[in-house]
């Protein structure tokens, strides 16, 4: 059943009725995204926000002189996302592309509206995600003011194996905010 892991993620956030978890998985559509394909463009208006069942996404920016840099990626049992261009319908700053064919439940702006006010325990699970990935952007922001690229090369592969195995050097580069070629400086001394 492919809302399984979505209510397995939903429990590990809140306590929740078998109800209201049913309810909240009727609003989430299953597509399959094939590798390279793009779920958003740098200019769009996100659409949807996304659980992944299976496969990798990169979410990232292309500056004004072409160069790629990596925010974060999303794997299985992960959440995805543009919440500005998403819950403000603005174009968007960021490229969301499937790394790998990818299994994917996404959520439309209308219905996520809806589901606040027909199970208003959706706005608690919502606000402690939130809170969730705040403290994750702090501590990168953290890590990347206070920790040298070696110490973030080796916090992130071990941190996330199953996500480092799926990733080229370069995208690894990117997210780190280092060069390849000092990446692989990087790799060859450990």
């Amino acid at each position: 059943m492919p809302y399984d892991l979505l209510k397995l993620n939903i429990q590990k956030n809140i306590q929740i009725s078998e109800k209201d978890l049913d309810t909240i998985s009727s609003y989430f559509k299953p597509h399959l995204i094939k590798k390279k394909d793009f779920l958003l463009t740098q200019g769009s208006i996100y659409k949807f926000e996304g659980f992944v069942l299976e496969g990798c996404f990169r979410v990232f920016t292309i500056d004004k002189k072409g160069n790629e840099n990596t925010l974060y990626f999303a794997a299985k049992d992960w959440w995805l996302m543009d919440i500005d261009s998403f819950m403000n319908q603005t174009p968007s700053n960021l490229n969301i592309q499937a790394l790998e064919d990818s299994k994917i439940l996404l959520i439309n702006r209308a219905d996520k509206l809806a589901l606040y006010e027909s199970v208003p325990i959706v706005e608690k699970l919502f606000r402690v995600m939130s809170q969730k990935a705040l403290v994750a952007w702090q501590r990168r922001l953290i890590r990347n003011h206070c920790e040298t690229a070696k110490e973030r090369y080796h916090y992130f592969a071990t941190t996330y194996p199953n996500i480092a195995s799926k990733l080229t050097d370069k995208q690894i580069a990117s997210y780190l905010g280092i060069t390849h070629e000092f990446l692989s400086k990087i790799k060859k001394q450990s």
